[in-house]
């Protein structure tokens, strides 16, 4: 089984978490993409699948559902694996108000920053990386490529500015 769960509401959400499914795939991380729902007439689907994922050596779900604000603290209700919870913007929705109601959840998550699946999945590769030393250089080392090309573009338009 996927040490990483993706989990969305809608197949509209999949652009968006699209994105943090790129940084695992990135970091080689085994991952496992579910659309599904918390919805009564899905749930029993969707208890059996999180308690498979829990079985079989899950260990962070990223969770987003532009149109029900509490989906992933629903899915952490369900499950004792750490949840990673991306509010997506949602049209007609305030992003404020969909990334307060992920915060304010009655079981803990941990929360990203608007369509933030790309952070979701470098905060996953960090919590797998307490106890895998690969991931941890490898999120090292990627951190360390980030700066020096923020570093080279800054260097570039310097050379461009009015001196």
């Amino acid at each position: 089984m996927s040490t990483v769960g993706v989990i969305m509401g809608s197949d509209s959400d999949y652009i968006i978490m699209d994105e943090g499914v790129k940084v695992l795939q990135q970091f080689e991380v085994s991952y496992k993409i579910k659309l599904t729902s918390t919805d009564n007439n899905i749930l029993e689907r969707t208890v059996e699948w999180l308690e498979e994922f829990e079985n079989f050596g899950g260990k962070v779900i990223i969770a987003g559902n532009a149109k029900d604000l509490h989906f992933a603290g629903k899915i952490a209700g369900l499950t004792t694996v750490p949840v990673i919870a991306v509010p997506i913007r949602h049209n007609g929705s305030e992003d404020i108000d969909s990334l307060f109601n992920i915060v304010q959840q009655g079981s803990p998550v941990a929360a990203v920053g608007i369509n933030g699946a790309r952070n979701a999945a470098l905060l996953a590769v960090a919590v797998l990386g307490i106890n895998d030393e690969g991931l941890r250089v490898a999120l090292k080392d990627f951190r360390h490529k980030m700066t020096s090309e923020v570093m080279e573009k800054d260097k570039i338009l310097q050379e461009k500015s009015i001196k």
